[in-house]
């Protein structure tokens, strides 16, 4: 993608704040004639200073790359974060990797983008560097309303915040879009089926911090959404095991397993908690069941 116009960031989530940046690199592309993608990096920079997990990733590669798919741009180029990375002066990223490697006819960045040795990369630099090499350089302001409404705090981390609060409709409004977890399905142990409720499992990535409970959902299978009930935690009345993704399809028949599925998270319906029998947990579910089946049905 020669000349192509770059929105360049972390884009964690693509919250509704990243969106405003990308839209831009979009409108100036198509008003240029020339090519827009999206360069990002991976692992996130705090993964890789800290370690894996460091950080509540909202959106892992695959899940950051579908998203940007679904804005339209033209691609997504991905940067490996690492130590040589994490030492390349800002001059030389400038030189070596937007001009040299991949001959960017212009760059768009969010106010608050840092990139380089000691994150010596300032927007201020950016836009210098802009003009010395003769391509350009825009900085998209932290705005203060998009065509959904106020924005002041849509960012990655209160959106983290919201989500490990279990807010499911502060983390949908700073997003802009549901909150997603995808995966192909794995088996677990079947128990659902012998209750009345077989579920697909997904094994949420170990950075994911979202709130234990049961949830509202919609489900995406081989491009067929369905509604459905999820229960994000560790079965404190089964195994208390690691954190899984049991979510229960509606009005679904058929095999699941190693299919690709993305759940969409709608609404919060209680804490996960421990029953005393497989009877009361049963019938919680289905009380539970009929919860998402309302709000889903109000949420259409």
């Amino acid at each position: 993608m020669e000349h192509a116009i770059l929105a360049i960031g972390n884009f964690d989530g693509i919250h509704r704040g990243h969106a405003a940046v990308i839209h831009r690199a979009q409108d100036l592309a198509a008003a240029r004639g020339l090519p827009c993608a999206v360069l990002t990096f991976e692992p996130h920079p705090s993964d890789f200073f800290g370690g894996l997990g460091t950080i509540f990733r909202l959106s892992p590669l695959e899940t950051k790359a579908a998203l940007v798919e679904k804005l339209g741009v033209d691609g997504m180029i991905v940067l490996t974060f690492d130590a040589a990375l994490a030492r390349l002066p800002a001059e030389d990223f400038v030189r070596d990797i937007l001009i040299k490697r991949l001959g960017a006819g212009g760059v768009i960045a969010g106010y608050d983008f840092h990139f380089g040795y000691k994150r010596g990369g300032t927007p201020a630099f950016l836009k210098a560097a802009g003009e010395t090499h003769g391509f350009i350089v825009e900085i998209v302001e932290r705005i203060d309303s998009d065509e959904s409404g106020a924005i002041q705090i849509a960012s990655s981390t209160a959106t983290r915040a919201a989500l490990e609060a279990g807010d499911i409709p502060q983390a949908t409004a700073l997003l802009g879009h549901p909150y997603v977890i995808s995966g192909p399905v794995i088996r677990g142990q079947q128990l659902g089926r012998t209750l009345g409720f077989p579920t697909a499992n997904l094994q949420a990535p170990p950075s994911c911090r979202l709130r234990h409970g049961i949830y509202a959902v919609r489900a995406e299978v081989d491009d067929v959404s369905y509604d459905g009930v999820a229960s994000y935690g560790r079965r404190p009345t089964v195994d208390n095991g690691a954190p899984l993704l049991e979510t229960f399809l509606f009005d679904f028949v058929g095999d699941l397993y190693g299919k690709a599925m993305q759940v969409s998270f709608v609404a919060w319906i209680r804490p996960e908690e421990k029953f005393e029998s497989l009877e009361a947990l049963t019938a919680q579910i289905a009380r539970d069941a009929e919860d998402a089946r309302r709000i889903l049905r109000g949420a259409a």
